[in-house]
């Protein structure tokens, strides 16, 4: 018995399961710990704000670096707990470069909507966050159904946001409901065999 634990312990191995989901992480918790060195200036580049200098390079890096800055270490632990739960999942059935753009598509409708719209800035990866939550209930879509699950789910998330809306930092749920369109389309959208 003792051999064969010791054969079955040498079998595995930590891997890199989920490029993209975990580069995002790790990059989440570096500017993390450097912002809180580094300081405002530093931390200013992680947001978008309506106030944008479209004549900067800069200014057009933060429509999608605004993903990876947040207010504090419980607001990142909050977002890359669901990140970490969801996104493997997905990047392996829609693979690295695919989930890579949704990333991107969603950071850059999220920042436009905050520029154009909202006109308040934002950080975090929250809009990502819902995305995914989205994009997951809709894993087993087939042509022609609707799941139940993907209903409640939005009904229930929708809902949640639409009323938190209601309360003064309506920012944040707008942004989550942009991150949930965005994954509900990209599942629609995407027939995956």
């Amino acid at each position: 018995m003792a051999a064969r634990l010791k054969s079955m312990s040498m079998n595995f191995r930590v891997t890199y399961n989920a490029p993209v989901v975990l580069s995002f992480t790790l990059l989440c918790i570096v500017i993390q710990l450097s912002g809180a060195a580094l300081g405002d200036r530093f931390s200013a580049f992680f947001t978008v704000s309506p106030a944008m200098n479209w004549s900067n390079a800069t200014s057009y890096l933060r429509l999608f670096s605004h993903t990876l800055g947040h207010s504090g270490w419980e607001h990142l632990t909050g977002n890359l707990m669901f990140i970490l739960l969801l996104g493997p999942i997905l990047e392996e059935k829609y693979g690295s470069k695919h989930m890579l753009a949704m990333f991107a598509i969603t950071a850059l409708m999220t920042a436009l909507a905050v520029i154009f719209i909202f006109k308040v800035g934002l950080h975090g990866a929250s809009g990502l966050v819902f995305m995914l939550i989205l994009l997951g209930s809709l894993v087993n879509f087939k042509s022609g159904e609707v799941p139940l699950t993907f209903i409640l789910i939005a009904f229930l998330y929708f809902g949640k946001e639409v009323l938190g809306a209601l309360q003064p930092d309506h920012i944040s749920q707008f942004a989550h409901i942009i991150g949930g369109i965005c994954g509900s389309m990209f599942g629609f959208g995407r027939k995956v065999s």
